[in-house]
């Protein structure tokens, strides 16, 4: 069971990667899972789930190739639902120089796994249920993520923010991207576990 739901994360936050939607010019059939997004130079379908929709987006490729790593790609196919804080592949390559080759070896598969779900929660928190949360907790938003961790989500002006345990601070660039299984935040930067 804790492997199909981690296997689910990991798919909610690969199709994260694969489908960014901006807020800005958003429509509300959009906002409720309607027509598709452009991410990546791919169309999301809402009516697909992260993983179908996840492959085709040219900036999530470094995610995609993650999530293989790690064996996760056919649990990722769950319904869920999850709300994925997908990293952009100029994120990835934000990390120090070799961390990702370091990551995608397969004796590093439990710590790969460990960070990819520490971008899942369970559940479908779009962007206004985020603010709302934030709002309710007086300027900050703690939520935990499949593997157990904690994100902690704040706004700044406009702009939703999540940080993760370490202190880094990640801003949502494309927010409610709607899979069948999920919505997906894209993030501008990878969110790292303790």
């Amino acid at each position: 069971m804790k492997k199909l739901l981690i296997a689910a994360s990991v798919a909610v936050l690969l199709s994260a990667c694969a489908g960014g939607m901006s807020n800005s010019g958003m429509t509300s059939s959009q906002m409720s899972g309607g027509p598709s997004v452009m991410v990546g130079g791919a169309a999301m379908l809402p009516s697909k789930d992260i993983i179908d929709n996840a492959v085709n987006s040219k900036d999530h490729t470094t995610l995609v190739a993650a999530v293989k790593a790690a064996g996760l790609v056919e649990t990722l196919k769950t319904p869920g639902p999850f709300t994925v804080f997908a990293p952009t592949n100029a994120a990835f390559d934000a990390l120090p120089a070799g961390t990702v080759a370091t990551l995608l070896k397969p004796e590093n598969k439990a710590t790969l796994t460990k960070i990819l779900t520490a971008h899942v929660v369970s559940g479908k928190l779009d962007a206004a249920a985020l603010v709302q949360r934030v709002k309710a907790g007086n300027g900050r938003a703690t939520l935990t993520t499949v593997s157990g961790d904690a994100l902690v989500v704040t706004t700044s002006g406009s702009n939703v923010m999540v940080t993760d345990e370490k202190g880094g601070t990640a801003m949502v660039s494309i927010a409610n991207v709607y899979q069948s299984n999920g919505v997906i935040h894209v993030v501008n930067k990878v969110l790292v576990p303790n």
